[in-house]
């Protein structure tokens, strides 16, 4: 009889229960909105009424694993207000899960479970110094040294998006120029109102006209790619790192954008840490988020004791 763990996915929008296992076979999942403007106990009742529901219908539960934004104490499993859940102030997820539940809880951060999924199942398996990079509505990172998740001191490695690359770009994540402010949906569109004012609305009609060939929207996508690059190159000088997984939108904008950032990335950073580094997309495709969601149980019931 399999041993299954229960994962959530908690964002701001929607969050997903999944029953899997530790070879991340999926078996079944529920998704229902989370509702992020109401206060935090109606979220966790409807949290709570899906888990145990699973419980009911699976039985043989080792755990529970969460995937979710930052900032947040990982080891306790308290969480501080991330930016898409503003209402859940200090709130000592593990805890209440574990009281409720009877049952180990372990908590992730998103980017860092994208990562683990990754390193334990997808194209960053066989490696030990891996990145993965959360390339969507904000920019971050999970990063894998030495075949452990590196979370630093205040489990806050990663933050990749507040990095300036220039002194004179747009706004965003408290600064002007900022990784972030190119490189990320709302970037895209940034870039798309200054090289083509009023032609996109969205970032869908830009990755649409993309698949069209549209010389607009190709232009936009090399733009925002060079920026990409030029983190890249930062990225790899200072960590060395083996393979370097972007997730999200580089998937929807296909090999225009990654040809341009890995040429790019090739141009700004040393050659010897360049020519060791693969650039890729996930191997996980459409179902990473729901593996992402069992890897905080993964990686330090199974994979950690390895290392220890």
């Amino acid at each position: 009889m399999n041993e299954y763990i229960i994962g959530l996915d908690i964002g701001g929008t929607k969050t997903v229960v999944v029953v899997g296992d530790f070879d991340a076979n999926i078996y079944d999942k529920i998704v229902f909105p989370t509702e992020a403007e109401r206060e935090f106990s109606y979220t966790f009742e409807k949290i709570c009424k899906n888990v145990k529901a699973t419980i009911e219908k699976f039985k043989k539960i080792k755990g529970i694993s969460v995937s979710i934004g930052g900032p947040l104490n990982i080891e306790k499993g308290i969480i501080y207000s991330p930016p898409n859940l503003p209402n859940w102030k200090e709130i000592h997820l593990k805890e209440l899960l574990e009281d409720k539940f009877s049952l180990p809880v372990y908590i992730e951060h998103d980017g860092n479970a994208g990562a683990l999924a990754e390193f334990l199942f997808g194209n960053g398996r066989g490696y030990k110094n891996i990145i993965f990079i959360t390339f969507g509505t904000g920019l971050g990172a999970g990063i894998i040294l030495d075949g452990r998740i590196y979370r630093g001191t205040t489990d806050t490695a990663g933050e990749i998006g507040h990095i300036r690359l220039s002194t004179k770009g747009p706004f965003a994540y408290g600064k002007k120029g900022s990784w972030e402010s190119f490189c990320s949906g709302p970037g895209l569109l940034r870039i798309a109102d200054y090289l083509s004012p009023g032609k996109f609305k969205t970032t869908y009609y830009i990755v649409k006209s993309v698949k069209e060939n549209d010389r607009d929207a190709l232009k936009i996508v090399k733009k925002c790619a060079k920026y990409f690059g030029k983190g890249l190159a930062i990225l790899i000088d200072v960590l060395n790192p083996e393979v370097i997984i972007i997730g999200s939108m580089a998937i929807r904008l296909g090999d225009i954008f990654l040809k341009t950032a890995i040429e790019e990335a090739k141009k700004e950073s040393l050659p010897i840490p360049f020519s060791v580094c693969k650039i890729t997309t996930p191997y996980i495709g459409e179902k990473l988020g729901d593996i992402a969601s069992l890897c905080a149980f993964i990686y330090n019931v199974k994979h950690y004791k390895k290392l220890t």
